[in-house]
């Protein structure tokens, strides 16, 4: 939370009831928290292990990637109780060796920005959000929903009978030029997610103006022209 790709954003009462099955269950929680920063409508995002009881039974893991833009870097870290991070040090030395050390120093200076700077990114995606949205509803697909946090839309095109998501993910960029993830690959069964495809809007507003136009201009061509099944 928030959530790749939905956009969901978890409340404290449903992040409680995580924390209460944990409890029962004597369970540790492992979460990923990536876009922790990206969240919109004056939400707040609540991370698992602040809540009573969790601190010591929580993997929190995030990544400078999202927050600030670098995702080519593979920059993260996991929080955790010091039995379990001496563990995850093992592992980690073993599977990964190490990022390049000039990007990890300069991950530990981007975490030290002003609050300023990861309060304006709410405000900077939230203004391509309204965009993306905007030139989707524009060349006729409705969001599945409007995302919380994070900076994806999915959108639902059954309505335009193409056999499944895969192929029309492929024939958007073939014939549109307009790039999408197929929903199948969301999903444990690949059949729930063949009518959805995502968007992503972390881009200039003049590429979300450019896909919005081609969007407009090739959707209906799709439309008359669906493959047989």
């Amino acid at each position: 939370t928030p959530n790749n790709p939905t956009g969901r954003v978890f409340d404290r009462q449903e992040l409680q009831a995580v924390a209460d099955l944990c409890l029962e269950w004597d369970v540790v929680a492992i979460t990923d928290e990536i876009y922790e920063h990206i969240v919109y409508d004056g939400r707040r995002h609540v991370p698992l292990a602040t809540l009573d009881g969790m601190a010591e039974r929580t993997v929190t893991i995030s990544s400078c990637s999202k927050t600030f833009s670098v995702t080519g870097w593979r920059v993260g870290y996991a929080i955790a109780s010091a039995e379990r991070t001496d563990a995850i040090r093992k592992v980690h030395d073993f599977v990964t060796v190490g990022a390049p050390a000039p990007l990890q120093e300069a991950g530990a200076a981007a975490l030290r920005l002003p609050d300023a700077y990861f309060e304006q990114l709410s405000v900077h995606y939230g203004e391509r959000r309204a965009r993306m949205i905007e030139a989707l509803r524009s060349s006729g697909l409705e969001p599945v929903c409007v995302p919380e946090g994070a900076y994806y839309v999915l959108v639902d095109i059954g309505g335009f009978g193409w056999p499944d998501d895969d192929l029309f993910a492929r024939e958007l960029v073939r014939r549109v030029g307009v790039a999408t993830v197929p929903g199948s690959s969301f999903f444990h069964e690949p059949s729930m997610g063949r009518d959805l495809i995502r968007f992503c809007f972390p881009k200039r507003m003049e590429t979300i103006d450019r896909a919005g136009e081609l969007l407009r201009s090739g959707l209906e061509r799709m439309r008359r022209e669906v493959p047989s099944r």
